[in-house]
C-alpha cells in the first residue's frame, strides 16, 4: 500500500442502470458510468476528469435509465467490465490511497454491493466524505437537498448534463472546494 494522501481528493459519482419501478426479473442495478474529478486540496481547483464507462453484466439500460442518464445501451456496451473499472480506480488514480468523496451514500454503498456480489476487491481506501451530509451541516439546513439544489444555494451554475457521472463528479467537487474554501477563511 502506498502513503495515504490529503494532498487530493477523489470526487466520484456513479450512474447505474435503473427503471421506472422494480427491476426485471433477474436483474440488479449495476454501475455503467463512474465519473470522476480530481480535487486539489491546496489550491481548491478542479484537475483531472474523466468518465469511466462499464459494461453491465447482470442487466440492461432501460429507456427509463437512458432517459436519466443519456446513456444507452449502446454507449456502455464497449466500456470496461467492473473488474477493470475499480482496477482502473485503484492504478490511475490511486484510489486507495487518497480520501474520496460523493455526494451521499448511494455511491459508497453501490460499490460495496457490487463489489461483494462480484468478489471484486473495493477499490477504494477507508477514507469517505459525504458531501451531501456536509453540505447540509455547513448550510445549517434542516435536511439534505439533492446536488443541484445545492449547486444552486451555493450560488453556483450546474456544469453539463445532470445525471452524467462526470458532469456530476465536476460540479460535486465544486461543492467540496466551497465548503474547504469557507472553513479556511473563518
Amino acid at each position: 500500500m502506498g502513503k495515504r494522501s490529503l494532498a487530493r481528493v477523489l470526487v466520484v459519482d456513479v450512474e447505474a442502470t435503473c427503471w421506472d419501478g422494480a427491476p426485471p426479473r433477474g436483474q440488479v442495478s449495476e454501475i455503467i458510468e463512474i465519473g470522476v474529478c480530481v480535487l486539489d486540496t491546496a489550491t481548491l481547483e478542479r484537475g483531472e476528469r474523466r468518465a469511466v464507462l462499464v459494461r453491465p453484466e447482470r442487466s440492461e439500460v432501460s429507456p427509463f435509465c437512458t432517459e436519466l442518464t443519456t446513456l444507452t445501451a449502446a454507449d456502455v456496451a464497449s466500456g470496461l467490465s467492473f473488474v477493470d473499472a475499480c482496477a482502473s480506480l485503484r492504478e490511475d488514480f490511486g484510489a486507495r490511497d487518497l480520501v474520496w468523496a460523493s455526494y451521499g451514500d448511494y455511491d459508497r454503498k453501490q460499490f460495496q454491493r457490487q463489489c461483494d456480489a462480484t468478489g471484486t476487491p473495493y477499490p477504494f481506501g477507508p477514507r469517505h466524505i459525504n458531501v451531501k451530509t456536509l453540505f447540509a451541516l455547513a448550510h445549517n439546513l434542516t435536511a439534505e437537498v439533492g446536488m443541484d439544489r445545492a449547486v444552486e444555494l451555493a450560488g453556483l451554475s450546474l456544469e453539463g448534463t445532470h445525471h452524467r457521472g462526470v458532469d456530476d463528479a465536476w460540479n460535486i467537487a465544486a461543492l467540496l472546494a466551497g465548503l474547504l474554501r469557507a472553513a479556511r477563511t473563518r
